[in-house]
């Protein structure tokens, strides 16, 4: 099933209301919510971990209407945090392809815990190297700017990239992520992009219902115009 999914990333929220920001998100109208874990090691950031996945995940409970938490990790050792993650509540682990040696084995521990798994290429990670994993993924991440810090500009020639996983897996989620808006999510969406991440623009868009629902009508026009859209 390929459909729009936005998922507005909580690096951009306000920490002091965390739990309010993310329901506010949801309220707007917000598929899922992207949880970036970074660990000072893998990239230059430290940010959200388990706890506070944990404490999230009270606040905003699952439902009769999943509440999903896309959990990015940006670590160094991904396969040490999938029991945690899991525990916490994650809905799915997105780990990176440069952060380990054994990619296969990694998927297969994240659906033992019963979690969607996703593998994301930093921009100078070729597309070509997620070719051999794509049927054992739930979906693909394509990094628009380099991992670790939000607010970066939007890479356009990361789209090549997206183009080309769009054509191998037709039925696959594949996500950006990275200066995410109103400007950008149309070279995304025309190159294939499906599951758009966006921090900045919807957490201080003056309309964020108006934004969310123009993005997702943006990227369900154009995977139509593909042939690939379906509910």
């Amino acid at each position: 099933m390929v459909k729009a999914i936005i998922a507005p990333s909580i690096l951009a929220s306000d920490f002091s209301k965390l739990g309010c920001e993310c329901r506010r998100m949801y309220d707007l109208g917000a598929d899922w919510l992207h949880v970036d874990v970074m660990d000072g090691n893998f990239v230059p950031n430290i940010s959200l971990g388990p706890p506070i996945i944990t404490s999230l995940r009270k606040a905003i409970p699952r439902t009769e209407k999943k509440l999903f938490f896309d959990c990015h990790m940006m670590v160094a050792n991904p396969e040490q945090w999938v029991p945690e993650i899991a525990k916490a509540g994650g809905d799915q682990y997105t780990f990176h392809y440069e952060s380990t040696k054994d990619a296969k084995a990694l998927i297969q521990l994240i659906k033992e815990h019963g979690m969607r798994a996703a593998c994301a290429v930093k921009p100078g990670t070729p597309a070509s190297v997620l070719f051999e994993l794509g049927e054992q993924l739930d979906m693909i991440l394509v990094m628009t700017v380099e991992p670790g810090f939000g607010g970066q500009k939007f890479m356009p020639d990361m789209m090549a990239k997206v183009d080309e996983l769009r054509r191998r897996f037709p039925q696959l989620d594949i996500q950006v992520d990275g200066g995410l808006g109103r400007e950008t999510v149309p070279a995304a969406a025309d190159a294939g992009a499906n599951v758009i991440v966006a921090g900045t623009s919807c957490f201080t868009a003056p309309e964020p219902v108006e934004l969310i629902d123009y993005m997702r009508d943006t990227v369900n026009n154009s995977l139509k115009a593909k042939g690939v859209h379906t509910e």
